[in-house]
């Protein structure tokens, strides 16, 4: 791949776009190489965490390829939004927790890719935006959709109307993010986060994400229907018998993946 790089360290992955000179923008070669991508990790089935971050100091990704979005027709732009949003939906069901390590703009598409992913922080440079309405368009790859259910809709439409953009500080007291750090603590914190989460039993987190993902879609009663659901699959598990033998024994040192 030639605008997408992927490592592995442990049972952490790192996919990192890797455009710095256009500050990451989303093309279609790009979105077809992060599609490409998530399906090398999820074939990788020692990989427990996600994190997905951009190459250089000043962008996470600054949006989608305006040169390359200009001259479409309305069957091409929708074609182009329906693969935006596949891609961001496989980041949003992926098997496992994504972290967004926002190391810069996050802007548009960069924006709503940052919103796909489960957990979101933010360096102090970091800058936030739905510019869209300013160049005639809307958001096309979720950003009416996930900025509403993230911030409530009063802020969402705040953003997206005024197309202005707001400071990492503005994004984590609306929720846009869960934490603000030094740039420099960007990737250790994170990756600190990261292997944390992979130190836990990987079947019941990711039953735990499926539960939290599914039941916002219902009401309470269907929501707690899927939790109930999800809690006693952990019982067919060889994590949830191995968690609680250590429990009970008091075993000091567990380690799922080596159980």
């Amino acid at each position: 791949m030639e605008t997408i790089l992927v490592n592995v360290e442990g049972h952490v992955a790192t996919i990192t776009i890797n455009r710095p000179k256009a500050l990451n923008a989303l093309s279609t070669q790009v979105l077809t190489e992060l599609d490409q991508a998530l399906d090398e990790v999820a074939a990788n089935k020692d990989v427990y965490a996600l994190v997905i971050t951009g190459a250089g100091e000043k962008a996470f990704v600054a949006g989608a390829d305006i040169a390359e979005m200009k001259d479409k027709d309305v069957k091409e732009a929708a074609t182009y939004g329906e693969f935006g949003n596949a891609v961001f939906r496989k980041i949003e069901t992926f098997r496992c927790p994504v972290i967004a390590a926002i190391n810069g703009f996050a802007l548009g598409g960069g924006c709503e890719l940052a919103m796909s992913c489960d957990i979101r922080v933010a360096s102090e440079n970091a800058v936030f935006g739905q510019p869209e309405v300013g160049l005639g368009i809307t958001p096309g790859f979720g950003g009416t959709q996930r900025l509403a259910r993230l911030v409530g809709a009063g802020i969402a439409k705040e953003m997206i109307f005024t197309a202005r953009n707001i400071k990492a500080d503005r994004a984590y007291a609306i929720g846009l993010v869960n934490s603000v750090v030094a740039a420099e603590e960007l990737m250790p914190t994170v990756m600190k986060m990261a292997n944390g989460i992979a130190k836990n039993a990987p079947v019941a987190v990711a039953y735990a994400k499926t539960a939290i993902n599914e039941g916002l879609q219902k009401d309470i009663d269907g929501g707690i229907a899927v939790e109930v659901r999800e809690f006693s699959n952990c019982f067919a598990t060889e994590d949830q018998t191995y968690g609680m033998t250590c429990f009970l024994e008091k075993t000091k040192e567990k380690t799922f993946a080596n159980k």
